[in-house]
């Protein structure tokens, strides 16, 4: 996501602190949020597929999916 995306979510999120949002800007701050997430979240499971657990012995095993 771009700095001016996540720009623009907190120049709403500012907004509606303010004043009502109208359904456009409502809608494209959901959109965006939703973006946000699926960045984040994608994040998040790139960096466990790469995590790995050394046990006491010294044995290296990846993490277990749930």
């Amino acid at each position: 996501m771009t700095e001016e995306k996540k720009a623009r979510i907190s120049a709403l999120t500012r907004i509606s602190r303010e004043r009502e949002l109208t359904a456009e800007e409502s809608a494209e701050r959901a959109a965006l949020r939703e973006e946000y997430l699926a960045e984040w979240r994608r994040s998040v499971l790139d960096t466990l597929e790469n995590t790995y657990i050394v046990d006491e012995k010294g044995h290296k095993r990846k993490l277990k999916k749930k």
